[in-house]
């Protein structure tokens, strides 16, 4: 599974299908195929941009987010809460809780991240949260998480804490080079985690 997932840049993921998905598209290629399911963290621009996710809807694409996106968006999109689920083909979608301890993403906004049920995996995608005491009920194979510390979400040391104690295979770090975190971060944070915990950085395509 992890080779399927491609970086396309700041908080933004593509995994490779089927089913097609896409995790915040942005500045996506306008030859881009349609996929197959959509999913939004919250309504920032760079996260819930109605121009790249029009790129990519085709007649059976599902677009998830949270009711914020939705609005943003001001198209069909499927609604869900922390917590809910839903059954999307042979992916299932769990969506997390989502917030920071700052004024950028409160926890009022209702943001997301989710976990992708697929090929007897589970990859979270964390969004833009910092450690919140939700996450202790995740477990993933894979986890997604930002690196630091960008508008309140975790830093390295809180990040490698987090990892630790879920264990996941692999961790691949996102928002690095755009909202604070550098490369620096990633390496550090890989010098953090257990030995058996391999991250992995994508070189971002397009």
């Amino acid at each position: 599974m992890i080779d399927r997932i491609q970086w396309l840049g700041h908080g933004s993921f593509r995994i490779q299908g089927p089913p097609l998905i896409y995790i915040n598209p942005w500045r996506i290629a306008r030859n881009a195929f349609h996929a197959d399911i959509v999913l939004i963290s919250n309504d920032q621009y760079d996260h819930c941009s109605p121009a790249d996710i029009e790129k990519l809807r085709g007649p059976q694409t599902v677009v998830v987010g949270n009711a914020a996106a939705a609005v943003a968006l001001g198209a069909p999109m499927t609604v869900l809460r922390p917590w809910q689920s839903i059954n999307l083909g042979p992916a299932r979608i769990t969506a997390v809780p989502a917030y920071t301890f700052t004024p950028h993403h409160p926890v009022a906004k209702g943001e997301l991240g989710y976990i992708i049920s697929l090929d007897y995996y589970d990859t979270y995608y964390a969004g833009m949260t910092d450690v919140i005491p939700e996450l202790k009920h995740v477990q993933a194979d894979i986890a997604i998480v930002p690196v630091g510390a960008g508008q309140g979400t975790m830093n390295v040391e809180r990040a490698a804490e987090f990892l630790n104690a879920m264990h996941p295979r692999w961790v691949v770090p996102s928002h690095w080079g755009t909202l604070g975190g550098t490369q620096l971060d990633v390496q550090m944070l890989d010098n953090a985690l257990q030995e058996d915990v391999t991250v992995v950085v994508h070189e971002t395509v397009r």
